[in-house]
C-alpha cells in the first residue's frame, strides 16, 4: 500500500498536525508513506520524518497546472494508490484524480463549522465529492452532514488522536498558568477568553494566560491586543505565536482552555489531556464528548461561565489534579495514535478495491 497525505500548508493547525502524524506513523506500516504540501511550508516541516517521501509544490494559484503535473509525476514515481486529502486540499486532489483516474481519493474533513452550512454554500465541494471514494470526518455531526449534502457513498467517523510518545512522562513543577492552544482566528473566540481572564485576574493577579498559536497580525489579532492593553493585562497575558515545542509549554501549565464558537474535534483538547492539564472548554463540536466528566464545558460566548469554570480549578487544587489525571487516562484509552492508526489502515484497505 502506498499512500499520499495531501495538505495545503504545514502551519501549526490541527489538520496539519494530523496529516504529518499520519505520514510519519504510516512509514513503518506500509510500503511508501508520502506527504505533499501544496501552498506553504511552515513550522511543522521539521516534524516530518526522513522516512516519509516528501514534496513541496509551492502552488501559486488554485489552477496552477505546473504544480498539478509535478504532483502527478510524484504520484506516478512513488506508485501512489491512495491520496488522503485534508480539508481545503480536496479541490486540487480532485484535479489530480481527473488526470490520474487510477488513484483512490479519500477526503478528510476536520472543520466543525461546516455543519452550519448547506449544499448551496459548498457547490465546489459537492461537485468534487463525486470523485471521492470515501470521506473521513472528525465527528459524527460532520459525518451526518456529509451523508446528507455530498455525493460520496461511504462516509465514516474517525476520531482525532494524539501521539503519546511526544509528551514526557516526567512530572515537572507546574506554574500558575492557563494555556490556550489555538491559532488567532475568529472561530477560536479569544476575546471571549480574554473577558473571562479579566475576571480571573481580578481575583488571582499572579496567574498568567498564555496564548499559543499563529498570529496573522490582522484586525482580529489587533482587537485582542487592544483589549489586553486597555484592561492592564500586558504583564499577565502573553501572545507566544506558533511554536514547535508545544508539549513542553503545555506541561508547564496547570489549566488548558478553549473558548471557541465552533469546533470539530480539537487536537488541542487531546494534547491538554496528554499534558495532564485540567480542561475547560466551550460546549461546541465534540468538546463535551471528548471531555466527558473529566473537565468542565460551558456555553460558547459566555465569558462569565468560562471565568467561573477557570476559577473553580484555580481555587480547588485537589479537583484540578484529580480531573487532570482522569482526563489523561481517558485520552490515552480513547484518542491515542495506537488506537486510531489500525482503524485508518482498515479504511485504506476498504478503499483500495
Amino acid at each position: 500500500m502506498r499512500v499520499l497525505q495531501l495538505i495545503d500548508s504545514l502551519e501549526a493547525g490541527g489538520a496539519e498536525r494530523i496529516a504529518v502524524t499520519f505520514a510519519n506513523a504510516l512509514s513503518s506500516h506500509i510500503e511508501d508513506s508520502c506527504l505533499c504540501v501544496t501552498r506553504n511550508e511552515g513550522i511543522l516541516r521539521s516534524k516530518v520524518s526522513h522516512e516519509v517521501s516528501y514534496l513541496f509544490l509551492n502552488k501559486k494559484s488554485t489552477l496552477d497546472l505546473s504544480a498539478l503535473f509535478r504532483l502527478r509525476k510524484f504520484v506516478k514515481q512513488h506508485k501512489v494508490d491512495i491520496v488522503h486529502a485534508h480539508t481545503t486540499s480536496y479541490f486540487f486532489a480532485t484535479l489530480l484524480k481527473i488526470i490520474s483516474p487510477g488513484i483512490k481519493l479519500i477526503w478528510h474533513e476536520h472543520h466543525g463549522k461546516r455543519v452550519f452550512t448547506n449544499r448551496s454554500k459548498n457547490k465546489a465541494l459537492y461537485l468534487c465529492s463525486f470523485f471521492f471514494k470515501k470521506i473521513i470526518t472528525v465527528n459524527e455531526d460532520l459525518q451526518e452532514w456529509c451523508k446528507q449534502h455530498l455525493a460520496t457513498k461511504k462516509v465514516v467517523y474517525l476520531p482525532n488522536f494524539v501521539d503519546q510518545t511526544l509528551f514526557s512522562s516526567e512530572q515537572e513543577e507546574r506554574k500558575k498558568q492557563i494555556v490556550c492552544l489555538a491559532n488567532l482566528r475568529v472561530p477560536k473566540d479569544h476575546l471571549n477568553l480574554l473577558r473571562a481572564f479579566k475576571k480571573v485576574h481580578g481575583e488571582f493577579p499572579d496567574w498568567e494566560l498564555r496564548l499559543i498559536g499563529k498570529d496573522f497580525e490582522d484586525s482580529y489579532s489587533g482587537e485582542l491586543k487592544e483589549f489586553v492593553s486597555e484592561h492592564g493585562l500586558k504583564r499577565s497575558v502573553f501572545f507566544e505565536g506558533a511554536k514547535d515545542d508545544i508539549e513542553r509549554s503545555l506541561q508547564e501549565a496547570r489549566i488548558g482552555v478553549l473558548a471557541s464558537e465552533s469546533e470539530g474535534l480539537p487536537i488541542a483538547l487531546l494534547e491538554y489531556g496528554l499534558a495532564r492539564l485540567a480542561v475547560v472548554a466551550t460546549n461546541v463540536g465534540y468538546c463535551e464528548k471528548v471531555i466527558s466528566t473529566f473537565g468542565k464545558t460551558v456555553a460558547s460566548k459566555n465569558s462569565e461561565a468560562l471565568a467561573n469554570a477557570l476559577l473553580f480549578y484555580i481555587k480547588n487544587k485537589e479537583n484540578r489534579i484529580l480531573d487532570a489525571d482522569a482526563f489523561h487516562k481517558h485520552i490515552i484509552s480513547n484518542y491515542s495514535l495506537k488506537k486510531v492508526l489500525p482503524l485508518l489502515i482498515e479504511h485504506y484497505k476498504d478503499s483500495s478495491h
